[in-house]
């Protein structure tokens, strides 16, 4: 391998952490660090979103580069369009917890056993919010690996690496975003302001990201 190609892939690194710091990311993912009970369920959160991302990303990147083709800008706002539904659904969810906490307060000893099912839900959540998120980015991500590599084998590891950094800038991510919701726990007023907040400027800002799509970008005029 090449020096020209050993660069290439560093700045796919590189741009793989960056990607992972986009606004509709660090929201979505901080809807689930919100409900984390331990610093490092709050990380794992972080890497299933990263290796969610990463997984559609490459196997609709690979098919798309085989096919020398791209995704319509009609089908990739409407791809894009899912996030902000997903982000209004995970920022109402995340305020929804907060009655469900309220209820189930008086019987804590009752549910100290739950955790681990917790976790499950948790990951399987972050995961799903990957695939969404590589999904939706798959057609950008095939534009900029076409311009960048000149093979399909070459593609591939450019991805792969580019998923990688996504996985390490969100394990990065939401491990700090984690600290306060952890730290705030005991202080249940503390706790629950810091999760309706996430949550509300969740589903502020899906709203603000259809409402972008559908009428700046012209998705809806696409579509009507």
């Amino acid at each position: 391998m090449d020096v020209t190609m050993l660069s290439v892939l560093a700045l796919g690194f590189i741009l793989g952490i960056r990607h992972a710091l986009e606004p509709d990311h660090m929201i979505a993912v901080s809807t689930i660090a919100s409900q984390s009970k331990k610093l490092w369920q709050a990380s794992l959160a972080g890497v299933f979103w990263g290796i969610g991302h990463t997984a559609t990303l490459f196997v609709v990147g690979i098919i798309l580069i085989l096919m020398k083709n791209d995704i319509s800008e009609k089908w990739s706002l409407t791809l894009e369009f899912f996030v902000g539904i997903m982000l209004v659904y995970l920022g109402i969810a995340a305020m929804l917890s907060i009655r469900k906490k309220q209820k189930h307060q008086p019987h804590h000893h009752a549910h100290e056993e739950l955790p681990p099912g917790r976790r499950k839900v948790t990951y399987y959540k972050s995961l799903i919010i990957g695939f969404v998120h590589g999904i939706a980015g798959s057609g950008a991500m095939v534009l900029l690996t076409m311009s960048t590599v000149q093979s399909v084998w070459q593609g591939a590891l450019y991805i792969l690496i580019f998923g990688v950094g996504t996985v390490a800038g969100m394990l990065i991510f939401t491990t700090i975003i984690g600290i306060p919701f952890i730290l705030s726990m005991k202080r249940m007023i503390t706790s629950k302001a810091l999760i309706l907040t996430t949550g509300a400027l969740s589903t502020i800002f899906g709203f603000y990201y259809m409402y972008n799509l559908g009428v700046n970008d012209g998705l809806f005029s696409l579509w009507l």
